[in-house]
């Protein structure tokens, strides 16, 4: 079980840091958009601080503009990670137009 949880803990930093890279920001810019002091979301990133309140997981899904379930849901890829940043992120980046991703198992245009 333990595993698991590591397991778990290990995707989620890895997909932070994804989505945080995927966004064009530093880890000290997306602690300061997360809200989250610079050095403690260094730790988070680097895999030294596991156990992470939920309240952290919400911050850091505001800043990737995800709700936190979209941010822990590894089988739906966001689409910062595909190439275009979400509705409520900054355009600036990209000229391209948001796109949804559609959800395993439903239909789409």
């Amino acid at each position: 079980m333990l595993e698991v949880a590591n397991d778990t803990a290990e995707r989620l930093l890895a997909r932070v840091k994804q989505l945080r890279k995927g966004l064009g920001l530093t880890q000290e810019a997306f602690a300061e958009k997360s809200g989250l002091d610079y050095k403690y979301y260094q730790s988070v990133e680097a895999g030294r601080k596991r156990d992470i309140r939920l309240s952290t997981i919400e911050k850091l899904a505001k800043a990737c503009g995800l709700k936190p379930c979209e941010l822990i849901d590894f089988d739906v890829e966001p689409s910062i990670l595909a190439g275009a940043p979400p509705e409520n992120v900054s355009r600036s980046a990209s000229n391209r137009r948001p796109r949804k991703i559609p959800k395993p198992g439903k239909k789409h245009d």
